[in-house]
């Protein structure tokens, strides 16, 4: 299928930092777009360093899910493992990390599922979601500032998981769609 393609992006007139704190960047910019429009816009610049998320099937073919506090929501969210890439480490690298820190398995195998962009209209943040199997036990300390809590999902009742009430994240959501398409695809 072809698609047609848009022109060259907008030109950056001016940009200057708005707003920032330890964690965002807000960065406003000035854009001139091919046919002379000019528009103002906002974004949170992110680290560039990346982020994973992991998708973990066990021996049992269930999914290790982890329940954590969202500040964003102010509740617990039912979501896959995740964090972000430290400076050296690859998405894999990260990935095993993070599985360690957040459920107490590492991973003999990974395989990336899709690379997807979140909110790009205004962040730049980019994440890895990968499938993690051939789990074995090993903790590593993260930097949650309470246990999270292990939720074993059976793969066979995955259409349920879509229907829990604190399963909302999109990438959660995502990563599971893609993980039944990497199955059904014959991995």
């Amino acid at each position: 299928m072809s698609q047609k393609k848009h022109p060259t992006p907008p030109v950056i007139l001016h940009s200057e930092i708005s707003a920032k704190s330890k964690l965002f960047t807000v960065e406003a910019l000035s854009l001139q777009f091919s046919n002379g429009e000019q528009r103002q816009y906002e974004r949170i610049k992110g680290s560039g360093r990346g982020a994973v998320m992991i998708v973990p099937l066990n021996q049992d073919n269930e999914l290790l899910l982890v329940r954590e506090y969202c500040a964003g929501t102010h509740d617990y969210q039912l979501g896959f493992p995740k964090g972000l890439i430290d400076p050296g480490e690859t998405p894999q690298q990260a990935a095993n990390r993070e599985l360690k820190e957040e459920v107490g398995m590492g991973a003999e195998y990974f395989a990336e599922l899709k690379e997807v962009s979140m909110a790009p209209s205004y962040f730049n943040a980019r994440m890895h979601i990968l499938i993690a199997k051939g789990l074995y036990p090993e903790q590593l300390t993260g930097d949650e500032p309470e246990p999270l809590v292990v939720v074993k999902w059976p793969l066979t009742q995955w259409r349920s998981l879509l229907q829990q009430p604190d399963f909302t994240e999109a990438r959660s959501v995502a990563a599971l769609l893609l993980l039944q398409q990497y199955l059904e695809e014959g991995e």
